[in-house]
């Protein structure tokens, strides 16, 4: 066995190419504890008590930490194996390869750093956010600033970097004092670590992490590295190349099915129908309020499971309006509940649509209400470039309204993100008044920021100092600007002819002990229009798609529609489920049953404990489940949720 270890050590590591084996070690050994760390930060019982799981996570987690290594080896390689043996060009080398090693342990730590903001916000690591962020460095450098104690995390960074560096400059030093492999070891060498990184790259994927099913133990497994460079591959995902399919004929009929859908033009796709409703048409003004953040757990309508009197306002509205109490967001960021709100669309493997070229034109919320006589808008507190939010109402033919809107006077707080929530609702109030001076019905599309890392807001709103309370403090400034918004409101004169709906993005949550845990994305939806709506609760299940095709029925409207939604009143109880997806998987609960879908067709049914399995039902919500992420990513890809496309 040593003499076997002693070949291999030979191999990859010849001469004074050792030195390559110490920061290769000392890499391995920084993410050990970086998992361990995440492990204890988590203290999730399932996670702390599955040992066996564990150590398979440090071991696959290895694999995915050469890999990332290797993308730098072979520099040190070429550096090591090639570089002369003079005295004076030795000296040279061990002045570069020491700077080297020095900025290498800053980057380390660096990324050591973020990869620790970044599971503290997300319970992962990197991944399409991070390459998001990468985009957006002015918000997100500004969201840490704001968030963060930076001179102290700087001065540590600095000293750790130090401390990392001098500790391997000794053996570092010894490496580089023994001789430059020579002959078949110096290629032998350079050509394994030149090889390594197309190798690794290419054949490791997700099913090694596949010794568990527990989500976030299977990023414990993962690397930040790794990631981040997978996520810049594979920022969107083709459904045919990678997801399980079915004939384009199998798939229509399944929808025309649950649609019952009208025979429309060919190229019309098979959710295409009329909306064809009793009475007339209620002509009633809107206000879309989507919430930051803002999970169903915060309030006491669903239980309060953070304490009461947290969300007063909402819990007001919820009562004396229309409540959803099982509805659940297709996704874990805003730019998935804006698709699903304005679009009314499965989220569709990799990132939103409001993200992708091409996606100007498509069939909208916002199309039937113009064609219905109203302006539409889209009222941001922040730089509405964010996400390419600004590009993709104005292709939708929205008027955008963002913080540029406000002169600084009217700006009594804001952060990175945006204004405080109380000034994007007096904006919001000040644009739909200029709309009802011009005897112009309105349908406008809030989203609010303050619910955000750093959770700043204007002082003596609530009971909780600024930026001291964390998320919860954010969570109740949001409910109290929602508060003040609608008191206000009452006085205008188009309040009694409005109706308000208010849903969140998204949950809070991040990663659970699966892909598309339930729970983290249940959100709550309320039509509030005292005047127009009487009070109900309604529990049967749905999904973040079907609010506007529900806002529309509420209306009355006759219309044409391609919405993957239906109206949860008229249509719900017999399709009840909810669409679920997080970048890679995507998925479709049932009442008991979850079934994923996932990159190399792999097809994944889950069952509540309680849950009743059924093959002859699986196998239909298999089918259903195909039927609707194929037929919606065909048709972004094809053109045929553009508007024209239907003309």
């Amino acid at each position: 066995m040593k003499h076997h270890f002693t070949r291999l050590t030979a191999l990859f590591f010849p001469g004074r190419c050792a030195t390559i084996g110490i920061l290769l070690l000392s890499f391995f050994a920084l993410n050990t504890v970086l998992r361990v760390a995440f492990l204890i930060f988590e203290q999730d019982p399932a996670m702390l008590t599955s040992t066996t799981h564990f150590f398979l996570a440090l071991l696959v987690g290895l694999c995915f930490d050469l890999a990332a290594f290797s993308c730098v080896a072979w520099l040190f390689a070429l550096l090591l194996a090639y570089w002369p043996e003079t005295p004076r060009a030795t000296m040279s080398l061990k002045a570069i390869m020491h700077l080297l090693v020095f900025s290498l342990c800053g980057l380390a730590l660096f990324t050591v750093v973020g990869e620790c903001l970044f599971w503290n916000e997300f319970s992962s690591r990197y991944n399409f956010i991070a390459v998001d962020y990468l985009v957006y460095t002015h918000e997100v450098i500004g969201n840490i600033v704001e968030s963060y104690n930076m001179p102290l995390i700087i001065s540590l960074l600095t000293l750790s970097t130090l401390i990392f560096w001098y500790g391997l400059s000794s053996p570092v030093q010894r490496a580089l004092n023994l001789p430059r492999p020579q002959g078949r070891a110096k290629f032998s060498a350079v050509f394994i670590w030149l090889a390594l990184p197309f190798v690794l790259l290419s054949t490791l994927d997700q099913s090694l992490k596949g010794f568990t099913e527990h989500g976030k133990m299977r990023e414990l497994a993962s690397n930040g590295y790794y990631e981040l460079f997978r996520a810049f591959h594979l920022n969107e995902l083709s459904y045919a190349d990678y997801y399980a399919l079915r004939s384009k004929e199998t798939t229509s009929q399944h929808l025309a099915s649950l649609f019952n859908s009208d025979k429309l033009e060919s190229n019309a796709l098979p959710n295409a129908r009329w909306i064809h409703p009793t009475g007339e048409a209620k002509l009633l003004n809107v206000v879309m309020v989507s919430i930051e953040s803002f999970s169903a757990e915060f309030m006491e309508s669903f239980g309060a499971s953070y304490g009461p009197n947290l969300t007063p306002n909402m819990d007001r509205y919820a009562k004396e309006g229309l409540l959803f109490t099982r509805l659940y967001a297709t996704g874990t960021r805003t730019v998935r509940g804006l698709e699903a709100l304005t679009l009314s669309i499965p989220p569709t493997p990799g990132n939103s649509i409001v993200k992708r070229p091409n996606n100007q034109g498509l069939f909208s919320v916002g199309h039937v209400f113009r064609e219905k006589g109203y302006e539409t808008l889209f009222l941001y507190g922040g730089y509405a470039y964010f996400d390419n939010m600004k590009d993709f109402y104005e292709g939708l033919g929205y008027r955008v309204v963002d913080r540029l809107a406000l002169s600084p006077e009217e700006i009594t707080q804001e952060t990175i993100w945006g204004v405080a929530d109380e000034n994007l609702f007096q904006l919001t109030l000040k644009t739909l008044d200029e709309q009802y001076n011009k005897n112009q019905k309105f349908y406008a599309h809030v989203m609010t920021t303050s619910n955000h890392r750093p959770y700043h807001y204007p002082e003596g709103r609530i009971d909780i100092p600024s930026a001291t309370g964390g998320r919860l403090a954010g969570v109740k400034y949001t409910d109290w600007a929602i508060g003040d918004f609608i008191e206000t409101a009452r006085t205008k004169p188009w309040f009694d002819d409005t109706i308000f709906v208010f849903v969140a993005d998204h949950t809070h949550r991040g990663r659970g002990k699966t892909d598309l845990p339930l729970e983290n994305y249940h959100i709550p939806l309320v039509f509030y229009a005292p005047k127009w709506i009487e009070p109900q609760v309604v529990d049967t299940l749905a999904s973040q798609i079907d609010t506007s095709p529900t806002l529309l029925g509420l209306l009355n409207f006759d219309y044409r529609t391609q919405f993957f939604g239906h109206d949860i009143l008229k249509e719900g109880k017999d399709n009840p489920r909810a669409l679920l997806a997080n970048y890679q998987t995507v998925g479709l609960y049932t009442d008991g049953t979850t079934i994923e879908l996932r990159p190399k067709q792999q097809i994944t049914v889950r069952h509540d404990k309680d849950a009743i399995i059924n093959p002859l039902k699986d196998a239909m919500s298999i089918e259903r489940t195909i039927s609707y992420y194929q037929t919606a990513s065909q048709a972004f890809q094809d053109g045929r949720l553009k508007v024209s496309s239907r003309e």
